[in-house]
């Protein structure tokens, strides 16, 4: 048999390219390297799946191509992806942050509802099934490995890139790519927690606040986050870190300098004046207790000591010179980063095949037609809140669309 579309890799984009390329009697078949497939999705938002935000722009990506990128996302907008879903009866409940979740709050509600069209539109899938090369002549493509040979007019690789390499993401899209002339943006991992050899950091452990976080390599700013920051016993973790972290990678041969603003919903001016003004009405209050009306305080401790400040220091006491190091460590705090945690705690991977060598419409190989990638094997990553995976069900779509005009 000589299949009309062929996906490799059985994720998220993957299975929304299998759906979306059927119709007209087309063979599709959808092949994956693991027994069991979905993994990355059952993991997602803490088993609960983000399935994708109420405001996706191309600013929520990162890509050395946006352009392209804002016309998958144009043609396949969040709304889409949410009617989608509840047409396949999975229901999606929007929460804060414009984040949608399932109605369960379980993320196996998402991968049965995607398996189970794919089993209504007649998709062969199969599983268990690595494949080791793609070989094209002039009628199509042969898709091979251990035990297999398939033989299809177009092929769509979905892979994904190298992020969680246990669940089947161990690179071999971006070595089909490469056989057939594709470069590769320099891939990393993203969506990765920091470590820390810091002690003071490391004995927070557990503690959760809301801050702004900001790097920069000498005086040019490069990237900041303002979200939920989480403490660990090595390091960093949380929404605004993960977001933060390929950007710390990106730049980290210049040395880059992360600081947190432990107070972001306010300004140092007016902490300052703040602090002024209670040194009058509250002389006898502590520096302490003052902070600890904003924050934990075990944080304030670990502020205090890094601002050489005694844990007793009273208010009508504090010398201006203490109090700018004060402020200083409260908005522009360095945090001390050894490293980031790398593809096995990644939640996406930076970079990838390059969206110039692809069609900014269908995502179909320049340099070999009938050759199509969608997902995480292109170079585009979104920050924390549902991007990636709406970036995944729009590629997926456009992929399967282009598939289908390469075959008329």
């Amino acid at each position: 048999m000589i299949w009309d579309i062929t996906i490799i890799g059985a994720g998220a984009a993957g299975l929304m390219t299998a759906i979306h390329a059927t119709g007209g009697n087309r063979r599709v078949l959808l092949l994956d390297s693991k027994e069991r497939i979905g993994a990355k999705i059952l993991m997602s938002g803490g088993t609960r799946c983000n399935v994708t935000n109420l405001q996706v722009d191309v600013k929520d990506f990162q890509s050395e191509h946006p352009r392209v990128v804002r016309n998958i996302l144009s043609a396949y907008p969040s709304s889409k992806a949410v009617n989608f879903f509840e047409s396949i009866g999975v229901i999606l409940a929007l929460e804060e942050g414009g984040k949608f979740f399932p109605e369960t709050q379980s993320a196996k509600t998402v991968l049965e509802g995607l398996l189970s069209e794919v089993k209504n539109r007649n998709v062969d899938l199969v599983t268990g099934r690595r494949v080791e090369s793609v070989e094209v002549d002039l009628a199509s493509f042969h898709i091979r490995g251990k035990g297999f040979e398939y033989e299809s007019k177009t092929v769509v690789i979905c892979t994904g890139g190298l992020s969680y390499p246990g669940t089947g993401s161990d690179g071999k899209g971006y070595e089909i790519a490469r056989h057939f002339g594709h470069s590769l943006i320099e891939t990393m991992p993203a969506l990765t927690p920091l470590s820390t050899n810091d002690p003071d950091w490391k004995s927070l452990s557990g503690l959760s606040l809301f801050c702004r976080l900001v790097l920069k390599t000498g005086v040019k700013e490069r990237a900041s986050y303002e979200d939920s920051f989480l403490f660990t016993h090595f390091g960093f973790s949380g929404p605004s870190v993960l977001d933060i972290s390929r950007h710390w990678l990106h730049w980290k041969k210049e040395e880059p300098i992360l600081t947190a603003n432990f107070l972001p919903k306010e300004t140092e001016e007016t902490l300052r004046a703040t602090l002024l003004e209670m040194t009058t009405e509250h002389f006898d209050w502590t520096l302490k207790r003052f902070l600890c009306e904003k924050l934990p305080e075990r944080l304030v401790e670990i502020i205090l000591k890094k601002s050489s400040i005694p844990k007793d220091q009273r208010l009508k006491q504090l010398k201006k010179e203490a109090r700018e190091v004060l402020i200083r460590n409260l908005f522009r705090m360095p945090l001390s980063i050894t490293g980031v945690f790398g593809y096995q705690k990644a939640e996406v991977t930076a970079g990838g095949v390059t969206l110039d060598d692809l069609d900014p419409r269908t995502l179909e190989s320049k340099r070999q037609p009938g050759l199509f990638f969608a997902g995480e094997v292109v170079d585009v990553d979104g920050r924390i809140g549902g991007f990636n995976f709406q970036w995944a069900w729009a590629s997926g779509v456009a992929a399967a669309l282009g598939a289908i005009q390469r075959l008329i």
